[in-house]
């Protein structure tokens, strides 16, 4: 196995330029896919390494913004930080969508996305170029892997498009950019069904390994497609296909429960055989320093003392009193520990979360949380040098149960599989209502979950205040977008 990642290697396919709308980019990278030399296929991955590189930065998954759009929604987070920073996010939870149709986090997120887009499509081109050069069996194989790892994260990113926005664009080629009107939105449904067809390119052609199996440690696979897969179509509620995504991950006993839940979201957990995708951020305690957009900071709390010398955070995207309630309720231990950081009270590592101004929060998000003992020396930013987990067996686990018991099966194993790790007793014949509970506990901070499991069941009114069915469950086309093409 190769000694480095996929954060270190080359990544020569984009010119980064200066974040304007998706619209008016020019196709990234324009210059170097006509110099390259695609006969050199050692250098296939290059454009791979590009994408892998746009998705952890700020024009991908990376970028601070999205998350608080993607989180803040859903019933155990809310905007946290001082009343009046950043206060459409507050407009965010309360589904006061004609308040934000021109909030920068908003404009900033979609052109983040679709510049991801960009790049994917760029990188299928370059590789399609390469292809042409191909002469063996296992290039050709190699080549069409390269293009399923592309596809994945092309897929991820509408994925988050669709949950966001609902009807949007597809650009499926870079050429469509130059032309406006082929850029107008499509039905929600047809966002899927493209979805799960760029998934099931994926899963043809993407190696039966483990992430953390690759020869680029963190590559996507066909457990991460199929995992994405099950996802994508649980939002919709086929369920038929929910329960084929995830029992060939589960019958595949490739993917285990990160024994120690707290640690899984440190650097301990990086990585492991729990992860389906991570977006890649540590040094290695390099020279080089490879950084999110502040997304760490972003839900770190304002002031923390730390035994190690460490900065604090912004205080955003914090515990709501209804999720605290629910574990307290509960008796839950482990992931009451793992998903808040009080202040006024030290972490298990020694470190002191202060106490807060007034009016600000008492409690952050545990997950986001890196302890100073595992910042690398010299690194003192917050949760600097972790990876942010973006997709994960917990989850697949829960979805497994759930898909076995709309089908009128048991889903009492893999439902009691992420209740052993939280040291909470089994239970048997579990229903619908325990495991979208329990879904709600043990994904309790990440990428708003909460918020979309109560889409697709329905429930999003009776739980949210001032949610409205058929009005609330999209945020606006951001205006700048709107106004530059009126086909959106």
């Amino acid at each position: 196995m190769k000694k480095y990642n996929i954060l270190f290697i080359a990544f020569i396919i984009v010119l980064f330029c200066s974040c304007n709308d998706f619209l008016d980019n020019n196709p990234e990278g324009e210059y170097e896919k006509e110099s390259l030399d695609y006969s050199k296929i050692e250098n296939m991955f290059n454009p791979v390494s590009g994408v892998y590189a746009t998705a952890r930065s700020y024009n991908g998954f990376g970028r601070w913004a999205l998350y608080g759009l993607i989180a803040v929604r859903s019933a155990d987070i809310e905007k946290g930080g001082s009343p009046t920073d950043q206060a459409e996010y507050t407009d965010c939870k309360n589904f006061e969508y004609s308040k934000i149709d021109n909030f920068w986090g908003l404009n900033y997120s979609w052109e983040g996305l679709y510049y991801l887009v960009q790049v994917c499509n760029s990188s299928l081109e370059m590789l399609g170029q390469y292809a042409k050069h191909t002469t063996t069996d296992a290039d050709k194989k190699l080549n069409l892997q390269y293009q399923a790892e592309v596809r994945f994260i092309r897929a991820y990113a509408y994925f988050y498009l669709v949950r966001l926005w609902g009807e949007i664009p597809i650009i499926r080629d870079n050429t469509d950019i130059l032309n406006t009107e082929k850029v107008s939105k499509v039905p929600v449904a047809e966002v899927y069904k493209f979805i799960d067809e760029e998934l099931d390119f994926c899963v043809n052609n993407m190696p039966a390994l483990r992430p953390n199996e690759m020869p680029y440690k963190g590559q996507a696979t066909q457990y991460s497609a199929w995992a994405l897969r099950a996802k994508v179509n649980a939002d919709i509620n086929d369920w038929d296909k929910v329960l084929i995504a995830t029992n060939k991950i589960y019958d595949s006993q490739k993917f285990t429960l990160f024994d120690d839940f707290y640690q899984y979201f440190k650097k301990p957990g990086m990585l492991a055989d729990e992860t389906f995708f991570e977006l890649q951020y540590s040094d290695a305690n390099s020279a080089d320093i490879i950084a999110s957009d502040s997304w760490f900071e972003f839900q770190g709390p304002k002031s923390i003392t730390g035994v190690n010398d460490m900065k604090s955070g912004w205080g955003f995207m914090v515990p709501t009193q209804y999720i605290i309630d629910l574990f307290t309720r509960r008796g839950e231990t482990v992931r009451a520990e793992t998903s808040f950081l009080y202040t006024g009270k030290a972490t298990p590592e020694g470190d002191v979360v202060n106490n807060s101004s007034v009016g600000e929060p008492t409690v952050y998000n545990g997950k986001a949380y890196l302890p100073s003992t595992q910042l690398t020396p010299g690194r003192i930013d917050y949760g600097s040098g972790n990876n942010i987990r973006m997709l994960r067996y917990g989850d697949i686990l829960l979805l497994n149960a759930e898909a076995k018991v709309r089908s009128g099966q048991s889903g009492d194993t893999p439902f009691n599989l992420v209740r052993k790790r939280a040291k909470m007793p089994e239970l048997t014949n579990v229903t619908l209502e325990q495991i979208l509970e329990e879904r709600e506990v043990e994904l309790c901070g990440e990428w708003g979950e909460s918020y979309f499991d109560l889409l697709r069941t329905g429930k999003a009114a009776d739980v949210l205040p001032n949610f409205v069915k058929g009005k609330s469950e999209y945020y606006p086309i951001p205006l700048p977008q709107k106004d530059m093409n009126p086909n959106l």
